[in-house]
């Protein structure tokens, strides 16, 4: 069973299938896309919100951690990214490299990357303050990676979406750390039910954009041997940075506390931020396959680190054990 997708990425593929047969049109396609930036805003609103100020301060004193998170979602990926159009041919004129490239300088996920780590036993509040810190930064970082990235493509971010990045992502976000410490409480108490916000949101976002590609000719214009390549593209870039995070932290002399901290949080990429930055990043242009190798990077990397954190957790037990026995002995 640990190998099925969850819920809701059950629901992300039903909503593919939807979007590929029912795609939303004309005027009920600009009705929704305006309903579809509400709820990307009261996403980001409720992230903005949820992020406790304390959790970040705790978690200050290990910043040679952040740092090697943060180098390895924003400076590994992304060269890794660049390499493979380089190396594999034919990608770099395939319909999905923009979206792989876009996913390589995408911020790490935060829940996954706290619940992992602590599964592994790992140093948990380290975990809250990266994934949170990569987060933050994300929301500036990310569309300026873009513009870096896409300006070697010879193509750049255009000042409608930067502005739409402003007004409809980072806005929001700065409201809610505004009111965190007036609604901060009662947002992380109802988690589980405005977790509803977060995934309803991201749904609209994922059913506009494939319905916008499926009208466009997306299934029409992409051959099954670009969705290999994209596939294989996401297991290797997943597998490199698991491997250099792994031995990297352990080169550098991290506790294994903190390696398996640096391994999930410094893997991870966030369809939560992803989704909606795209839609206002790319508005006009084909980002239905520009989500696609995000989507199934994240299931990827979900099926991949749940085994890992199973594996650590084990491994922890039986040392434990051990340790017990050697006490009573």
């Amino acid at each position: 069973m640990r190998f099925l997708p969850d819920k809701f990425t059950t629901a992300l593929i039903a909503a593919i299938i939807i979007s590929s047969f029912l795609p939303v049109r004309g005027q009920y396609a600009e009705w929704f896309g305006i309903a579809t930036k509400i709820a990307v805003g009261l996403l980001f609103f409720l992230h903005g919100a949820r992020l406790s100020r304390d959790a970040v301060v705790a978690g200050l004193v290990h910043w040679r951690l952040h740092l090697f998170v943060l180098a390895s979602t924003f400076v590994l990926f992304p060269i890794l990214g660049l390499a493979a159009g380089w190396l594999v041919p034919g990608l770099a004129a395939s319909a999905f490299y923009t979206g792989i490239l876009f996913l390589c300088v995408l911020p790490s996920t935060v829940q996954s990357s706290i619940a992992f780590t602590a599964l592994a036993g790992g140093n948990v509040s380290a975990a809250v303050v990266s994934a949170s810190a990569s987060n933050i930064l994300g929301m500036f970082l990310t569309p300026a990676l873009v513009g870096l990235l896409f300006a070697v493509r010879g193509n750049g971010v255009s000042l409608d979406a930067l502005e739409s990045i402003l007004l409809q992502l980072l806005a929001p976000f700065i409201l809610g750390q505004l009111l965190q410490p007036l609604i901060g409480n009662f947002m992380r108490r109802h988690q589980k039910p405005l977790s509803l916000v977060d995934r309803g949101s991201i749904l609209m976002v994922v059913y506009l954009a494939f319905s916008e590609a499926v009208v466009a000719g997306l299934w029409h214009s992409v051959s099954w041997h670009d969705l290999a390549m994209m596939i294989s593209v996401d297991v290797v870039l997943l597998a490199l940075v698991l491997l250099i995070t792994a031995y990297g932290s352990k080169w550098l002399g991290f506790s294994h506390e903190d390696q398996i901290t640096i391994m999930f949080c410094g893997s991870k990429k966030s369809l939560a931020s992803g989704a909606p930055m795209a839609n206002a990043i790319f508005a006009g242009q084909n980002v239905g396959s520009i989500v696609l190798p995000l989507m199934l990077f994240h299931q990827i990397q979900l099926m991949v680190c749940a085994v890992l954190a199973r594996k650590y957790a084990d491994r922890k037990l039986k040392l434990e054990a051990a340790e017990a026995t050697k006490v009573t002995v």
